[in-house]
C-alpha cells in the first residue's frame, strides 16, 4: 500500500512535470510562428524595395544616356513566330517614342521579309506615332537586305539610307507550289484526301491545278500586292521613279534603289546618329520587355545573389560545413 500510495501521492509531479513541458513546447512553437512572420514580412519589404528600386533605375534607364539616338533592331524573318515579330517591334517603338531624350529613331533593317500582316502591322504603328510624336524623325537604315515585308516597314520612315551594296526592295507577293501528279500516279500513290468544301482542297500538290481556283488565288495574291503598292506610295511619294519594273519585284543594289527613288542616301546607323541626327550616342530600344517580367527577372536575380552570398558567408563561418570544390 506504502508503494501504491507512494506512486499516487508523486503522479501530480509528474503531470506538472509533462505540463511543463507541453507548455514550453507551446511557447517555442509560438516563437517560432512570430519569427517565421517576421521573416515573410521582411522578405516582402525587400522584394517591394528592390521593385521600386529596379523600376526607378528602368524609368531612368534612357535618360541616363542624355539626348540620344534610339535604335530598334529588325532582324531576319519577319513572322508572328520570330524575334521580329510585329508585337516585339511595335513595344520597342512605342518605348523609344514615349523617351524625352530620344532626338531621333533609327530602324536598322537586315530582313529578306515575311508575313505582310506582320509587316503591316509595324508599318501602320509607324505611322501612327509618327503623327503623336511630330517631332520625332524616324529613318530606316538597310545593311545586306531590306526585301519584301522589310521594305515594306521601311517606306513608314521619313529617309531610307542604304549601303551602296545592300539589296532592296522586292515589291512583290509570292506564294509557293509545287505540283506532282505524275509522278504519283508513277509510283502507285493514290491521293485520298477528304473535303467538305468544293475548293477546301485548292493548290494540292496531287492533283492538277484548277483554272478557276488559280485565279481565285491570283486574285488574293493582286489584292495583297495593292496594298503594298500603295504603302511604298504613301511613304516614298514624289520621290519614286517612273521605272515599270518598280513593282514587279525585282530587288536593286542600294545604288540603284537610290536611284528609283527607293531610298534616299547611303549611311550606316552610326553615321545617320552622327551626321543627320546629331547624336551619336546609340541606345538600342529593341530589348523592351514587359517591365513586370523585366521587375521579377531582376527580382529573381537580386534575390539569387543575395541568398547565394549568405550561404556563401554561413559556409565560411562553420568549419565543418560541406564545401564545393
Amino acid at each position: 500500500m506504502s508503494d501504491w500510495t507512494g506512486n499516487r501521492n508523486q503522479e501530480p509531479k509528474d503531470w506538472a512535470l509533462i505540463e511543463s513541458f507541453i507548455k514550453a513546447d507551446l511557447d517555442d512553437r509560438r516563437r517560432s510562428a512570430r519569427w517565421r512572420w517576421l521573416r515573410r514580412a521582411l522578405l516582402l519589404v525587400i522584394i517591394a524595395a528592390l521593385a521600386v528600386s529596379y523600376l526607378k533605375d528602368e524609368a531612368g534607364t534612357s535618360s541616363a544616356f542624355g539626348p540620344h539616338t534610339a535604335v530598334v533592331f529588325i532582324n531576319g524573318q519577319i513572322a508572328g513566330d520570330s524575334p521580329a515579330n510585329a508585337q516585339s517591334i511595335n513595344d520597342s517603338l512605342a518605348a523609344a517614342f514615349e523617351s524625352t531624350e530620344a532626338k531621333a529613331i533609327v530602324l536598322s533593317i537586315d530582313s529578306p521579309g515575311g508575313s505582310p500582316v506582320q509587316a503591316d502591322e509595324v508599318y501602320r504603328e509607324i505611322r501612327r506615332l509618327r503623327k503623336l510624336h511630330a517631332d520625332t524623325p524616324v529613318y530606316a537604315v538597310i545593311g545586306d537586305t531590306g526585301a519584301s515585308g522589310a521594305y515594306y516597314i521601311a517606306v513608314a520612315a521619313d529617309k531610307i539610307f542604304v549601303n551602296p551594296s545592300s539589296l532592296v526592295g522586292s515589291i512583290g507577293v509570292i506564294m509557293p507550289g509545287f505540283g506532282v501528279p505524275n509522278l504519283l500516279q508513277k509510283l502507285g500513290v493514290e491521293d485520298r484526301t477528304l473535303t467538305a468544301g468544293e475548293h477546301k482542297n485548292l493548290l494540292s500538290p496531287a492533283r492538277a491545278v484548277d483554272p478557276v481556283e488559280r485565279e481565285h488565288v491570283q486574285s488574293v495574291l493582286d489584292a495583297v500586292h495593292r496594298h503594298f503598292i500603295t504603302a511604298v506610295k504613301a511613304g516614298r511619294g514624289a520621290r519614286l521613279s517612273n521605272n515599270p519594273d518598280l513593282f514587279s519585284g525585282y530587288f536593286w543594289s542600294g545604288d540603284q534603289a537610290i536611284a528609283l527613288g527607293l531610298a534616299d542616301a547611303v549611311g550606316s546607323v552610326a553615321s545617320v546618329a552622327r551626321d543627320v541626327v546629331k547624336h551619336e550616342t546609340l541606345v538600342d530600344y529593341t530589348e523592351v520587355q514587359n517591365p513586370l517580367d523585366s521587375v521579377l527577372r531582376r527580382l529573381g536575380s537580386q534575390l539569387g545573389k543575395s541568398l547565394g552570398a549568405a550561404f556563401k558567408q554561413s559556409v565560411t563561418e562553420t568549419s565543418q560545413a560541406p564545401r564545393l570544390q
